[in-house]
C-alpha cells in the first residue's frame, strides 16, 4: 500500500490533499515576495510553468487566477501576466522584538477595523505570564490594509485601564492608546510567535483558504507588581509577516 501511495505521488507536490492550484497559487505569492519575480516583470508562460509544475494548464490558469485576484498580478492580452508594482509593498507587517518598536510601529498604523466580539471574559494565562488582574475587558476584531484582511486579534485589556479610554480603545489600534496613558507603569512584556495553518473560521474570517500557514503571535504585558495588564492572541497571515530581529555581537 505505501508503494503505491509513493507512485502516486505527484512528482512536485507529494501526496498532500490541498488541492494543487491553491499550492502552486503559494509558490507565486513566494517568488513575488522574495523577488525571484519582481514589480514589472512579466510571469513565465503558461507552458512553461505547466511544465516546471507537472500540471495542467487549467491548474496555472487557476493559480494566477487567484493572485489576480489579491491584486499581485495582472494578465494582459497578448503579453501575458504581469507583477504589479506594488505587489510586495502592502504585504508586509514587521514583527518588532522590542516593546518600544513594536509600539513605535502601530502609532502611526490605521488599518481598518472590523469589531467581532466585545465581552467581559478574562484570558487563559500560562504560569509565565504573570498574576490575573479581578477583571477585563475582551475584544475580538479583523484588521485590514489595502482591502486585504491580514490579522485577527483577540486581546484582553485589564478593566480599570480600559476605562480611561474606551472609546479610543474601540477605534484605534491598542498599544499605542495602551502607552499614551498617563502614568502607566510597566513592569516586563513577552512576545512569542509560532507557526500554525488557519482553521475553517479563521480561514472564513481573513478570506484565506484553510491550511494557509499562519504567524501566531501572543503578547503579554504586566505591571512592576507581575500582574497582567494586557494580553493579545493574534493570528497574522503567513504572507503578511515579516519578522526583523537585532542580533547582538
Amino acid at each position: 500500500m505505501a508503494a503505491t501511495r509513493k507512485k502516486d505521488a505527484h512528482p512536485v507536490f507529494g501526496a498532500s490533499r490541498v488541492p494543487r492550484y491553491l499550492q502552486l497559487a503559494d509558490i507565486f505569492r513566494q517568488r513575488i515576495d522574495r523577488g525571484t519575480w519582481r514589480p514589472g516583470d512579466m510571469l513565465p508562460s503558461i507552458e512553461m510553468l505547466m511544465a516546471e509544475f507537472s500540471v495542467a494548464r487549467v491548474t496555472v490558469r487557476q493559480a494566477i487566477r487567484l493572485l489576480h485576484d489579491e491584486g499581485l498580478v495582472s494578465p494582459q492580452r497578448g503579453r501575458g501576466t504581469v507583477v504589479h508594482e506594488h505587489a510586495r509593498a502592502h504585504r508586509q507587517l514587521r514583527v518588532h522584538t522590542t516593546l518600544a518598536g513594536l509600539v513605535e510601529m502601530y502609532r502611526n498604523d490605521k488599518p481598518v477595523l472590523t469589531n467581532l466580539v466585545e465581552s467581559n471574559a478574562s484570558p487563559l494565562l500560562g504560569d509565565d505570564d504573570g498574576a490575573a488582574a479581578p477583571s477585563y475587558f475582551h475584544m475580538r476584531r479583523v484588521h485590514a490594509r489595502d482591502g486585504i484582511k491580514y490579522c485577527v486579534n483577540s486581546m484582553y485589556i485589564e478593566n480599570s485601564i480600559f476605562r480611561r479610554a474606551q472609546d479610543a480603545f474601540r477605534t484605534q489600534v491598542v498599544l499605542p492608546v495602551l502607552f499614551s496613558l498617563p502614568g502607566l507603569r510597566i513592569g516586563r512584556a513577552r512576545q512569542t510567535m509560532h507557526i500554525s495553518k488557519a482553521d475553517v473560521e479563521v480561514a472564513s474570517l481573513l478570506d484565506i483558504p484553510v491550511g494557509e500557514p499562519m504567524a501566531e503571535v501572543r503578547r503579554v504585558i504586566c505591571t512592576p507588581e507581575d500582574t497582567v495588564i494586557y494580553v493579545a492572541d493574534v493570528l497574522y497571515r503567513g504572507d503578511y509577516i515579516h519578522l526583523d530581529m537585532d542580533l547582538k555581537p
